[in-house]
């Protein structure tokens, strides 16, 4: 037991240090831990937090990830709360536990052994993983996109087959280049806008022999009917008209059933050849959530939650993010899994916090306010939409306005990690550096 009870304090242990976790632990230790009235702990498998709707940029190398990720532990020593290295594989509800499986380094030397983790308040927010739906070779043969690791190898390996192009004596064969990516949501089609500008920037460092019209290809492939499903049809056919002015090839209405260390094979019939496979279609929760010691969960994994984002199953434990399931107030469905809807529920977890250590029951409900969605297709073009415009639905909008409301999404982020005037110093920092750094990762 590595948190014993020494003190009277109120035990919060939360789980996943995504955007929804981490903001929570810090508003948390900003004001319950640093005033010594709760005591906070964070565990999450990673030692650094990057957003993640930035992951696409790190896969196609037009983000550099040293320059945004965050460190846990001086995050937790800035902001009044603990930091714990390790992945929750267990919990015990009787005895109020969560177990900590050991955690090992690069070369299996176990560095952490196995603990347990005593709370009073417990709140899930690990976030969601790709869903392959068992597809064959999906898991061994394409790359997800969930972790910086998984994009930083996504990069490695997009490097590694440009330099390998350059240097072969042999032509380039088909596929060799190309990129194939599964499913049309929003990581889906910004990876396709950002691999198209990259790879031209890679190739203009040497790359002479690489033709980039000629030798790479860049395709998507979506189940539905069109491009980004989830979202209006006038901002799904602003996207796709940029994307096929850049070329890059759409397959809509085609259901992968195979993937192969050659390419993807459709419903249809249809074979895409490609050597570099990037599958972002759909998501799950965790599959140890549905062993969670009697939890109720969905099919896709999800802990089903009350309005309170209380598990059905116990008031002691919260679940917010991608990997709960709250009812959508008015809507059919659950709350759709956005970064806008983790940002809500942590800002509305902390007035319950304040309640639970008080012992409040009348605690607040929680209701999803969609204001809208954007995409950002890199420097080509950014769309979107805005609810709750003056018209009392939504509004479409593009260009330079669409792409500071894009950017301020993450500054948002940043100013409930760090505060205002450190992200204006960050910003300003960063367009000082850019002129001497190049635009696109090189290694």
């Amino acid at each position: 037991m590595e948190n014993t009870v020494e003190n009277n304090l109120h035990h919060i242990v939360i789980v996943g240090g995504g955007a929804g976790g981490l903001e929570l632990a810090t508003r948390l230790g900003d004001s319950l831990g640093k005033n010594k009235k709760a005591d906070i702990t964070l565990i999450d498998s990673t030692r650094t937090h990057v957003w993640k709707p930035l992951l696409h940029e790190i896969a196609a190398g037009s983000m550099n990830p040293d320059k945004h990720e965050l460190e846990y532990m001086a995050q937790a020593y800035w902001h009044h709360f603990h930091f714990r290295l390790g992945r929750m594989d267990g919990l015990d509800r009787a005895k109020k536990e969560v177990t900590i499986a050991p955690f090992f380094d690069e070369d299996g030397i176990e560095v952490i052994s196995r603990r347990t983790f005593k709370y009073d308040t417990l709140v899930i927010a690990i976030g969601s993983t790709t869903n392959d739906f068992g597809i064959k070779g999906a898991l061994e043969y394409s790359i997800a996109l969930d972790t910086q690791g998984q994009a930083e190898k996504f990069h490695r390996r997009l490097h590694n087959a440009l330099v390998r192009a350059q240097t072969q004596t042999t032509p380039i064969l088909s596929g060799q280049l190309d990129v194939v990516i599964v499913g049309a949501g929003a990581t889906g089609v910004e990876l396709a806008a950002e691999l198209h500008n990259t790879t031209r920037e890679l190739a203009e460092y040497g790359l002479d022999k690489i033709d980039v019209d000629r030798d790479i290809k860049i395709s998507i492939i979506e189940a539905s009917e069109r491009l980004l499903p989830a979202l209006p049809t006038k901002l799904s056919m602003a996207v796709e008209l940029e994307l096929k002015k850049l070329r890059v090839q759409v397959f809509t209405g085609e259901r992968v059933t195979e993937v192969s260390n050659k390419g993807v094979t459709t419903h249809s019939g249809r074979f895409i050849p490609s050597e570099l496979i990037v599958w972002a279609a759909g998501i799950k929760a965790p599959n140890f959530l549905k062993e969670l010691d009697g939890l109720e969960t969905n099919r896709i994994n999800q802990l089903v939650v009350k309005q309170t984002l209380q598990t059905t199953l116990d008031e002691n434990i919260f679940a917010f993010g991608d990997c709960a399931a709250c009812p959508w107030i008015g809507h059919d469905g659950n709350v759709p899994p956005r970064a806008q809807a983790a940002h809500q529920q942590a800002s509305l977890l902390v007035k319950t916090m304040k309640k639970r250590i008080t012992n409040q029951s009348n605690l607040p409900n929680y209701r999803y306010r969609d204001y809208g969605s954007l995409v950002n297709l890199g420097r080509y073009s950014t769309v979107g939409s805005l609810m709750g415009a003056l018209s009392g639905g939504s509004m479409y909008i593009e260009g330079l306005f669409a792409r500071l409301m894009y950017q301020s999404l993450y500054k948002m982020h940043l100013m409930a990690l760090h505060g205002l005037p450190e992200v204006v110093l960050q910003t300003l920092a960063h367009i000082i550096t850019r002129r001497t750094e190049t635009q696109v990762k090189l290694h």
